[in-house]
């Protein structure tokens, strides 16, 4: 018997206020079709005045449990990716586990910016075929909007708000690429690659929350490149060949970065998952909310085999393979 860390319910929620577009065309030298040509953007979510990150990923988690009819105190603990915590400390996770009233159990937050969530379904696999936990709810919930430069045209058209949540339970697996549940993972950083990607702020250095701070076309080439490699070496792992996925579900920065990686890959834009033009940027929280739409609109079926990858500040990315 093998133990797998299968997926038994997805939620996500995205802010009430949508800002197009063209509400940036007041304030900034940019327009629609500037965004839309070079991110495939069209809109994003903003987090209301006093909206926070735990109460986005509370709701996102709530709705994951309602789709796996699964009640919180039965969940063994909760990991959150997010690099935009509503404080320094406690953990946002141990803010949703209070909110969901979860009384047991034990709960983190993961850090690895957008590739938080990749990062995070690797240690929820780890602790669930370890025995550690049955059952895992792994969150990715950010408000980017609260770390922008208002004024610089480059960076704060991207990103957005938002926050999903995938719970993961134990079952038992034969050993094989048939199995539901994660396959595999493949986890790399470089720390040499910060400068291209980070915020101008923190705790030890400025005292300050600071502003993203991002080099567009260096990051461009770095992430096409080490994105399509760690997912070969995740499909490598689980023994699964590319023409087997049914689905690509990526961090959801830049549709030309994504058509970049599937091209990589081999694959069509048909199995790509694509929620960039509707939410942005929404850093860890952009898989579990294209794998929660993905299931929404009848694309992503049980059954499915899907590969998620992502890339973020550190520089750190990954790769999950999994069967739904």
């Amino acid at each position: 018997m093998t133990v797998r860390a299968v997926i038994a319910g997805v939620g996500h929620y995205l802010p009430e206020r949508v800002v197009e577009n063209a509400e940036f065309e007041k304030t900034l030298d940019t327009s629609d079709e500037w965004i839309r040509t070079r991110s495939g953007i069209e809109r994003r979510h903003f987090a209301a005045v006093g909206e926070t990150t735990s109460m986005m990923g509370t709701a996102a988690a709530k709705n994951a449990l309602a789709d796996a009819g699964i009640e919180a105190s039965d969940v063994d603990a909760v990991i959150v990716a997010t690099s935009t915590p509503d404080l320094t400390f406690p953990s946002v996770a141990t803010m949703i586990q209070s909110e969901l009233g979860m009384r047991t159990g034990f709960a983190f937050d993961v850090q690895a910016v957008c590739a938080g969530f990749i990062y995070a379904l690797s240690n929820a696999n780890a602790l669930i075929v370890s025995g550690q936990a049955n059952r895992v709810l792994v969150i990715g919930a950010e408000t980017f909007s609260r770390i922008m430069d208002w004024t610089d045209r480059s960076t704060c058209v991207l990103f957005g708000d938002g926050a999903g949540a995938l719970l993961l339970e134990a079952q038992e697996g034969a050993g094989t690429a048939d199995d539901r549940g994660i396959l595999s993972s493949d986890l790399n950083s470089d720390g040499t690659y910060r400068d291209m990607l980070y915020v101008d702020g923190g705790v030890s250095t400025t005292g300050t929350a600071g502003k993203l701070r991002m080099q567009g076309n260096p990051l461009f080439r770095q992430a096409v490149s080490k994105l399509a490699s760690t997912a070969t070496a995740a499909l490598e792992k689980a023994g699964v060949d590319p023409e087997q996925i049914d689905w690509i579900v990526p961090h959801q920065a830049n549709i030309r970065i994504i058509e970049g990686t599937a091209k990589k890959l081999g694959l069509s834009m048909d199995k790509v998952v694509v929620t960039v033009q509707d939410h942005g940027n929404t850093s860890a929280a952009s898989i579990p909310l294209a794998f929660s739409v993905g299931k929404e609109r009848g694309q992503i079926k049980k059954g499915d085999i899907c590969v998620a990858e992502a890339i973020g500040g550190g520089l750190a990315w990954g790769a999950v393979v999994l069967r739904v």
